[in-house]
């Protein structure tokens, strides 16, 4: 019988804020929830932002910085008025001459982290790139959320059947890594020993492994362009179902905001430019508020960091240790284009990953998939308005749902590229915890060329009763370069409880009820420490090294010091029938 792999913590950090206590979600509903639900966002936010002392007391001006300095806003991490160049020197000499200069740069908008958060403060991150502060700080957000222990959660599974799946799309390519790398010796400095590996796309699942779980499990770092997020998730998924593994940390972290990054994309026309928001808007001025507007007319997707971090635990062992549910992922559905005819254009394999994604859906929620919504790609291209409206229009059409909702977040927070997904998963926990649906605020209309004959696109936050389940399940979408296509089927807290009473009865839910209210209170504790600064990162370099002596053999299983439990040796039981 498969396992159901459940959703039991969550951590990161986007544009709208720390993921954990679901307060990134929080600050992209906020004119919808109430000022109690978000009294510690906002302070947790004006907080990390400098905005105040942390003793003290909350006012309506720190909550009007906090707005100002969070969701898609005016680059700052460089001056995008005077970015420095080199141009070729005007002589009649041979040499091959440049001269420094500076130039405008065409776009200004970003999905920054919280203006004045500095990432790397929390632990010793000197000469990291920022995408592996993104990574620890996320990572550690997520063992925080947990309200177990990590110690504790070790002792309950063999070490190999704990697994870490986690990427970055683009890899590190800031100063302390590829930019560093390549440009140092052209500009008088010197290549570092760290700077390559640094720059590799597999080095978020490294540093979980090594300096905040110290794990010896499985681990691979899963590339599927802007699908990155669900690429890692396929697997943890996988490995839960099967039986491979327990435990399984999935992540992304994305730190893209860089000058040659943006140059790039905008040579390939992705961006959304200052001149072309402006012409859009009839003004003199660019609203880089509304940089990013899917399904509406629109120019192209805006950049953004993010580092998403989720932990996935088979149902069994989640409800022994009474772990907090989230939701469920029954499946993540992947597919390529095949042939197309060009690498970044869009092509076949979204229909059949949406298709599949929904069919599981109608089947597990016996006919309730009209009660679903979609949180999709959305990256506001006028391509993509145009070929992701389609495919959802024809799920649609197939179903016969006649007002399907959509959505897309990267209306708030910007397209993180290999996190996006994540960004859109911890969008949609916080849904179903607060019983808000995010709509797309930055626009007032539909393009024409948008497919909507059986959608709903919500241009506005739409409630939904938690109690009554009026939500059972969504399908996050999402889409990448090169023909990378996956859809995930989330299922709710409320779904997830009734299918896990439904398998294990109710002595066991009410084992697991019991066990969870201390749980539940030490995640509320953390959350709270962390909304007062008190936030302690993991990382733990040059700690609890492991060597030969650490070991101990036998034909049947491998002893390691520190751990409760030991790695059992593989047997030929499962090819018994060719033998």
């Amino acid at each position: 019988m498969s396992k159901l792999p459940l959703i039991i913590g969550l951590g990161g950090i986007n544009a709208a804020g720390r993921s954990s206590g679901h307060h990134g979600y929080k600050r992209m509903v906020a004119e919808s929830l109430h000022d109690t639900d978000m009294a510690s966002t906002w302070t947790d936010l004006s907080n990390r932002m400098r905005i105040k002392a942390i003793d003290e007391k909350l006012q309506s001006s720190h909550i009007e910085n906090a707005k100002a300095g969070t969701l898609i806003r005016r680059i700052s991490l460089f001056d995008t008025n005077n970015v420095q160049i080199n141009k070729k020197f005007n002589s009649n000499e041979a040499a091959n001459l440049l001269q420094s200069d500076t130039t405008p740069f065409p776009v200004s908008s970003a999905g920054q982290i919280p203006e004045g958060f500095d990432i790397g403060t929390g632990y010793k991150s000197k000469n990291h790139p920022r995408g592996m502060c993104l990574t620890i700080y996320s990572a550690s957000d997520l063992v925080s959320s947990l309200g177990i222990s990590w110690e504790t959660l070790t002792s309950l599974t063999s070490p190999d059947k704990i697994a870490v799946y986690a990427s970055s799309a683009l890899g590190q390519i800031d100063q302390f890594s590829l930019a560093g790398l390549v440009g140092s010796p052209l500009n008088g400095g010197r290549v570092s020993s760290k700077m390559l590996p640094l720059s590799m796309p597999d080095m978020p699942a490294n540093f979980v492994n090594s300096y905040v779980l110290n794990s010896l499990g499985t681990t691979t770092a899963c590339l599927g362009a802007c699908a990155s997020f669900l690429y890692n998730l396929k697997r943890g998924v996988d490995d839960i179902k099967q039986g491979k593994a327990n435990i399984c940390i999935v992540g992304t972290a994305e730190a893209p905001i860089e000058r040659n990054v943006i140059a790039g994309f905008a040579a390939m026309g992705a961006l959304a430019e200052d001149h072309q928001l402006r012409k859009l808007d009839g003004s003199e001025h660019t609203n880089n508020r509304r940089a990013t507007r899917p399904f509406s007319t629109n120019a192209g997707f805006t950049i953004a960091e993010s580092g998403q971090f989720v932990m996935l635990m088979s149902d069994e062992l989640a409800l022994e240790c009474g772990a907090n549910v989230l939701g469920a992922l029954p499946d993540v559905f992947i597919n390529a284009d095949g042939n197309k005819k060009s690498i970044s254009s869009p092509g076949v394999g979204n229909y059949i990953t949406m298709m599949k994604a929904a069919a599981l859906g109608d089947a597990l929620l016996a006919g309730k998939l009209n009660q679903t919504y979609v949180q999709a790609h959305g990256t506001g291209t006028p391509q993509n308005r145009v070929t992701e409206s389609h495919i959802i229009n024809e799920v649609a059409k197939t179903y016969g749902l006649s007002d399907w909702r959509v959505t897309s977040i990267k209306s708030y927070v910007g397209h993180s590229i290999g996190s996006a997904a994540g960004d859109q998963l911890a969008s949609v926990l916080g849904a179903w915890q607060y019983g808000w649906l995010p709509g797309i605020k930055t626009i007032d209309h539909i393009a024409d060329d948008v497919y909507q004959s059986n959608l709903d696109i919500l241009m506005q936050d739409q409630a939904f009763d938690l109690g009554q389940n009026e939500v059972p399940a969504t399908i996050i979408n999402s889409k990448g370069f090169g023909g990378n296509n996956a859809s995930a089927l989330v299922l709710s807290p409320q779904q997830t409880m009734a299918m896990l009473k439904q398998k294990h009865g109710e002595t066991i839910m009410t084992h697991w009820r019991n066990k969870n209210e201390s749980v539940a209170q030490k995640s509320r504790d953390n959350d709270i420490r962390a909304v007062h600064g008190d936030e302690p990162m993991v990382y733990n370099f040059g700690n609890d090294l492991l060597d030969y002596e650490d070991l101990t053999f036998s034909k049947e299983s491998i002893q390691i010091k520190g751990q409760k439990q030991s790695i059992k040796m593989p047997d030929s039981s499962e090819f018994n029938s060719y033998l």
